[in-house]
């Protein structure tokens, strides 16, 4: 018979929510090459439910219904970019993680390297202004009195510190 311990705790046992295992989908291929190209496509294409999961880590329905579709059209023969452009017509160039390069996603190609510019640009400017500031203070030398007091100073403080 079950001590009231141990039942209180295989009672918390099967209370505690199992983690969310990913889905495998078994699909037959006719050779090889299908299996690593439909492999290659459900990394290469997102979940358009999910906001940041390609078909390939995503559990959604959507994302099953994808994975199903793919494997129909590579059955048809049909070439990565046919598919490609068949989930585009579908989703919308969301569905790439990769989007194309053309007027509605230039600006996604082109930032990244706005952005580069852009901080080479500042450090060119930081670099040039500490070396003006740097040449404006090597370039104040004392004048002649300012050195003799100076010289004073440092005697007088060797003559202390020797008593």
């Amino acid at each position: 018979m079950l001590s009231a311990k141990r039942f209180l705790l295989l009672l918390l046992i099967l209370s505690l929510p199992f983690p969310a295992l990913p889905v495998v989908d078994l699909y037959e291929f006719d050779t090889e090459s299908q299996r690593e190209r439909y492999n290659v496509l459900i990394d290469e294409l997102r979940c358009p439910k999910c906001q940041n999961q390609n078909l390939a880590g995503s559990n959604s329905q959507i994302a099953s219904d994808l994975r199903r579709e793919l494997h129909r059209l590579l059955i048809e023969g049909k070439t990565d970019r046919e598919i490609k452009d068949f989930m585009v017509a579908r989703y919308g160039d969301f569905v790439l993680y990769k989007p194309r390069l053309q007027g509605s996603t230039l600006m996604l190609w082109l930032f990244p390297l706005l952005l580069l510019a852009g901080g080479a640009i500042a450090l060119i400017m930081i670099i040039r202004q500490r070396r003006q500031t740097n040449a404006a203070v090597n370039d104040k030398s004392l004048s002649d009195t300012e050195k003799s007091t100076l010289n004073q100073i440092l005697d007088e403080s060797e003559e202390s510190s020797s008593q």
